[in-house]
C-alpha cells in the first residue's frame, strides 16, 4: 500500500476519533445550551475545539502548519454552520429521541461532519501529496 494512502487512512481515523471526543465527551453545558441562536459562544468554542484538534492531527502527520491553519479555519466555519443549522432546525421541530425525525436530523448532522473530513483529506491530497 502506498505511503500517502496509509497516511490518509491514518488521518481519517484520527479525525474520526477527534470527532468522537469533541462531539460526545468534551461538550460543556455552555456548548449545548441555546444552539438555535446564530451568535452562540458555546458553538464558537465547540467549533474551535474541533479545529484545534484537527490541526493537531494534521501537524502530527507532517502537514505544514500554514496550510493546516487555513484548512482548520475552514473546518471551523463549516462546523459552526452545520451545528447552527441543526440547532435551528431542532428548535423549530422539537423532536425527541423517541421519534424518527430526531434521528434523521442527528444522522444528517453527523454525515455532514464526516463529509467535511473527506473534503479536508481531499484538499490535503490535492495540495500536499
Amino acid at each position: 500500500m502506498d505511503t500517502a494512502l496509509q497516511t490518509a487512512l491514518l488521518l481519517l481515523v484520527l479525525l474520526q476519533f477527534k470527532h468522537l471526543v469533541a462531539d460526545f465527551f468534551l461538550q460543556t453545558p455552555r456548548m449545548l445550551a441555546g444552539r438555535a441562536a446564530y451568535l452562540h459562544w458555546g458553538r464558537v468554542e465547540h467549533a474551535g475545539l474541533h479545529a484545534i484538534l484537527s490541526l493537531i492531527a494534521f501537524v502530527a502527520l507532517g502537514a505544514p502548519v500554514g496550510f493546516v491553519v487555513a484548512l482548520c479555519f475552514a473546518e471551523f466555519v463549516v462546523h459552526f454552520h452545520i451545528d447552527w443549522l441543526k440547532g435551528y432546525h431542532s428548535e423549530k421541530k422539537p423532536y425527541g429521541p423517541d421519534e424518527a425525525r430526531y434521528w434523521y436530523a442527528f444522522g444528517v448532522d453527523q454525515m455532514m461532519h464526516q463529509l467535511t473530513y473527506v473534503a479536508m483529506l481531499w484538499i490535503w491530497a490535492l495540495y500536499l501529496v
